[in-house]
């Protein structure tokens, strides 16, 4: 899994072109503000684990992240460009559902940008320490 993640002091996203055949019809835009946005790509590899073992991984690392920019709301984006290999679409749907999970139930306050959609982004984001991390998972 990689994982590309940047604070946010503002983010926002317009759905532009469904991508996806089984991704439900949205036409909603997102706005936050003081946020985590984590840009995510699950794996072919990460397929070969127990699925719980990775959603906790990723949660870890996005709770540490939130931590040292003392930010409670976290984003979820799937972003399948930071590697050449991709899980599949419903084993990499399911971490997202899990790692949301986990992290309201730890207190966060979450979203998830459209599955299945390229959209129109705008972001604004401070340069400052561990403001972007990217890691592998």
């Amino acid at each position: 899994m990689k994982v590309l993640v940047m604070y946010v002091d503002e983010f926002s996203y317009t759905p532009a072109q469904k991508n996806l055949e089984s991704a439900e019809d949205v036409t909603e835009t997102g706005t936050f503000t003081d946020s985590i946005l984590a840009f995510i790509q699950v794996e072919e590899s990460d397929e070969e684990h127990d699925i719980k073992s990775r959603e906790k991984k990723l949660v870890n690392h996005l709770k540490w992240t939130a931590r040292k920019n003392n930010c409670q709301k976290i984003i979820l984006h799937s972003f399948a460009h930071l590697s050449e290999s991709k899980a599949s679409v419903d084993f990499t749907k399911e971490i997202f559902d899990l790692a949301e999970t986990r992290l309201q139930n730890g207190g966060y306050i979450t979203a998830q940008t459209p599955f299945g959609y390229f959209l129109d982004l705008n972001l604004k984001a401070p340069g400052h320490s561990l403001a972007r991390i990217w890691a592998t998972l």
